[in-house]
């Protein structure tokens, strides 16, 4: 760029897309918590939600955002939301308006019904509620809370951008009940859209945005000729609207985009780059641009000069009048902010900027600020130069790998003769996923002994008779393959980094999950090792109190990369090859202690697909080679388990067949074991754990329903494969819920094996 271009002053309007909705300390979190053990009312709950609105609002305001979006905020789920918004609510649930106990039931279960399923949101750790697309569903608008934050904000003195998620993405992330064609609710749910857009046309709501993240993806046949027919109808409104993409790149949709002709478009700059000057290009002389450049999934400091670059580039073919500088998605994906993180090294907090911070980038990216440009180049600067990034030891030992380094030693049909020898298992082995109820004693003694209240001693008696009671509660429930229940962990992701190099952590760096849930993602700023064992005594000590296998239980590299925040100054693939070492170590050592199962989890593996099948070749390879890097260094006795849960496996089933899993576990109860019909068409030749129960609700199923669910499998299974086991960890459920609820499911596995002659 120019010295004299760089120069000139810039005055670009800015938007945001979407903002964290827990609150700087949670406190939606807590709320919506309280209000379903009854603690709060339905009112107290929607006081703090609106409080936190306003907050939120205020915020954006006070940093200078002049598009700040509406209808982002939610108390579950936003897909939830858009479907009672269109009254396109799940058929099961009922027709009538839908109040607050009924909403919960969807997401959360009810007596009568299970919740709806749940998967991720593309490819983040984000899960949303998939839309069930039904003849019956009425289409009737319920525009209350679209409407009502419309107002909220407008009571302040904030005009807002209200947020939709449009036609195609949120028809395409549903599913047909009993093999319904979801595209036929087309020609009903366009005309929802359009009653949706006159009641904002008739709010004076000036600009609507439409987020169509399904554009960056393949889209299926027919599925542009639905997308052409909504927004030809749509451009009868006289409502602006802001057709919003991002994760990846438009690529070969960019003409289908184009031609919608909305007011206004936004790309993501900052996975993709490169497809700015072509968007420039391909706009119409009456089309603003909304250039993502300051990312919304990562937490590092946005590099000014290139963010310069791009939005200089757009406003000179463009004229600055239609360039908007803004996140490349929602903010929802960070934490909310910086302040009050005074345990990260002061020199590690100039290189990170959360939700607020950003905010704050897009301005002066905006103004062309160039005081703000001096100091992000030096703190980009200093961030380089910083020697904690490199381990030459770990690099060379990536540089050492050999072929024989990503296999085991035998076949699998070798292995498993010698694993049934050898752990004398029963058919149709029973166990649990990993961690048992987080009660609130568990974490009120990790809190004592976090803020120096119990010493490491209390504490360590504590989590042994935590565990010794976990064991012997599994022993009488009559469970085959025994779990230590997890007690010491934080979560599966930090516990594990915390004892890694390379990575940093948070206090307050909460990022919403799904529903009440969130996650505090580690930071990834250096080369990853493992200078000492992890979890071997824990593992050691509860096997000493069984005769039963205890599973040694260790979360896999991908999934460790895909909950952290990584760097992105090397290539992820060699981030997930170091951690792999570190676990392949750790693996080790847990066998040459006596552990003769190992669950090495992969939640994350599907999540990390690239949007585009494009590249999915190239991410599979190097992530199932992860995988077998940590694990392929034991013997053929060791049995090696993973387990995925809420993403659509049949996607990357070959991949998961390559990961050679002696044994893989996941969720299959809200589907009702759909999932199979992929393993069916492709043959799965080791073994599978089909959830039976779905873990995210108190609710508890009956013998008789796990033993429907056991009996679909065995028709897809042969008995020798099958095991039976609770679709995720039990981290988040109560005692008494879950010793009911395991009880059924060894009394529904012991009943198929009578029907089996076992």
């Amino acid at each position: 760029m120019a010295t004299d271009e760089a120069s000139t002053s810039l005055s670009l309007k800015t938007a945001n897309l979407g903002f964290p909705r827990m609150g700087q300390q949670r406190e939606l979190k807590f709320a919506l918590e309280d209000y379903w053990t009854g603690k709060c009312t339905e009112e107290q709950l929607q006081n703090v939600a609106g409080q936190l609105r306003q907050s939120h609002w205020e915020l954006q305001k006070t940093a200078g955002i002049d598009f700040i979006p509406s209808n982002d905020f939610s108390l579950y789920d936003q897909v939830l939301d858009m479907l009672v918004l269109l009254g396109a609510t799940p058929e099961r649930f009922g027709t009538d308006t839908v109040t607050l106990p009924r909403y919960f039931a969807m997401a959360r279960n009810s007596r009568e019904q299970t919740a709806m399923e749940m998967t991720k949101w593309f490819d983040t750790n984000y899960h949303y509620l998939v839309p069930e697309w039904s003849e019956g569903l009425s289409f009737k608008i319920n525009s209350a809370k679209l409407l009502g934050e419309v107002r909220e904000a407008r009571a302040l003195g904030i005009e807002t951008r209200p947020v939709l998620i449009g036609p195609l993405t949120l028809l395409l992330l549903g599913k047909g009940v009993d093999a319904f064609d979801p595209f036929t609710v087309t020609d009903r749910l366009i005309p929802a859209y359009q009653a949706v857009l006159a009641e904002l046309a008739a709010e004076n709501v000036e600009w609507v945005q439409m987020d169509e993240p399904i554009l960056a993806t393949d889209l299926p046949e027919g599925a542009a000729e639905i997308f052409r027919k909504a927004y030809a109808a749509f451009a009868l409104s006289p409502v602006k609207l802001m057709l919003t993409t991002y994760f990846e790149r438009l690529g070969d949709n960019l003409p289908l985009a184009i031609a919608a002709h909305t007011a206004g478009l936004h790309v993501d700059a900052v996975r993709a780059p490169e497809q700015i000057e072509e968007v420039i290009d391909a706009l119409h002389p009456d089309q603003v641009l909304s250039v993502g450049c300051v990312d919304g999934r990562n937490i590092w400091l946005t590099d000014f000069s290139a963010a310069d670059a791009m939005l200089r580039q757009a406003a000179r073919k463009l004229g600055q009048a239609r360039v908007i500088a803004a996140p490349s998605c929602s903010l929802l994906h960070v934490p909310h902010t910086l302040r009050g993180e005074t345990q990260l090294p002061a020199r590690m907090r100039g290189w990170l900027r959360f939700a607020e911070e950003k905010l704050a980038e897009l301005t002066a990216l905006a103004t062309g600020d160039p005081a703000a440009a001096a100091e992000n180049a030096a703190a980009i600067q200093d961030r380089a130069a910083a020697e904690s990034s490199t381990n030459a030891a770990v690099r060379a030992q990536l540089h050492a790998l050999k072929a024989s380094d990503f296999t085991r030693s035998s076949a699998y049909p070798e292995r498993a003769r010698v694993q049934r020898d050898q752990l004398r298992l029963p058919l149709f082995p029973t166990t649990t996923i990993g961690s048992f109820p987080q009660t609130s004693e568990v974490r009120k003694h990790r809190a004592a002994h976090k803020h120096g209240h119990e010493t490491a001693g209390q504490y360590e008696t504590f989590l042994r008779e935590a565990t010794a009671q976990c064991i012997r509660q599994q022993e009488a429930i009559g469970l085959d393959v025994l779990v230590h229940g997890e007690f010491e962990r934080n979560d599966m992701v930090e516990y594990f980094a915390e004892f890694l190099e390379g990575f940093a952590f948070t206090q307050n760096g909460w990022v919403q999950s799904y529903g009440s849930r969130c996650v505090k993602p580690p930071v990834i700023f250096g080369d990853v090792s493992r200078p000492r064992a992890m979890t071997v005594e824990w593992s050691r000590y509860a096997q000493s109190l069984t005769e039963r296998p205890v599973k040694g239980m260790l979360t896999g590299p991908i999934t460790i990369l895909q909950w952290s925040f990584p760097r992105n100054d090397i290539p992820r693939q060699q981030i997930a090859w170091q951690i792999a070492l570190a676990l392949r170590d750790e693996v080790q050592d847990l066998e040459a202690a006596g552990i003769r199962i190992i669950q090495v989890d992969e939640p994350a593996l599907r999540e990390g697909l690239p949007l585009r099948r494009a590249d999915w070749a190239a991410y599979l390879e190097w992530a199932v080679q992860a995988f077998r890097l940590a694990t392929s260094g034991v013997r053929d006795e060791t049995q090696i388990h993973t387990h995925m849960c809420y993403c659509e496996f049949e996607d990357v089933l070959p991949s998961i067949a390559a990961l050679d899993a002696d044994v893989i576990s996941m969720e299959a109860a809200r589907s009702r074991m759909e999932l199979l019909d992929a393993f069916r068409e492709h043959g799965y030749p080791n073994e599978i754990g089909p959830g039976v129960y779905d873990i995210h609700s108190p609710r508890v199923p009956s013998v008789e329903e796990m033993h429907e669910l056991l009996r679909l499998a065995a028709r897809v299974l042969k008995p020798g494969q099958l095991w039976v086991n609770p679709d995720c960890g039990l981290k988040t459920r109560k005692w008494p819920e879950t010793i009911a609820a395991l009880t059924n499911l060894c009394a529904a596995a012991e009943r198929l094996r009578e029907e089996a002659g076992a």
